[in-house]
């Protein structure tokens, strides 16, 4: 069972950064490195919806058109974890943040095989 963790999310107001984390702790760099990483969110009362994801190889990345522009995802294999540097936050951003793992690169929650439990973001106007 692979274990992925999120860390960063916390209350902030509008306009304001996160950087939210997510680790690998069941796979060694050379197993996490052909992973494609994804985030999502699931806003309170909303489905779960793609907000970004990044190839396995760090240099391909795909954003939703809402944070586009304003997020932006990275990952480090040598510490297997995958980033969002969230910018210029707004109140539609709230919503627990999930990462996810893939062999797809898609943005279709069905193709991600390990998921995260999730971190809160909540951002106030």
């Amino acid at each position: 069972q692979v274990q992925l963790t999120e860390s960063g999310g916390e209350s902030v107001q509008a306009g304001d950064s996160l950087r939210l984390s997510c680790t690998d702790s069941e796979h060694p760099e050379h197993s996490y490195s052909t992973f494609d990483m994804g985030w999502f969110r699931q806003a309170p009362g909303k489905e779960r919806e793609f907000v970004a994801r990044i190839g396995a190889d760090a240099e391909n990345t795909y954003y939703a058109d809402s944070v586009k522009g304003r997020f932006i995802i990275s990952r480090d294999n040598a510490k297997t974890a995958v980033y969002l540097q969230m910018n210029n936050l707004t109140p539609d951003d709230t919503a627990v943040y999930y990462c996810a793992q893939s062999n797809m690169w898609s943005n279709r929650a069905s193709d991600y095989l390990s998921w995260g439990k999730g971190t809160l973001v909540t951002v106030s106007s």
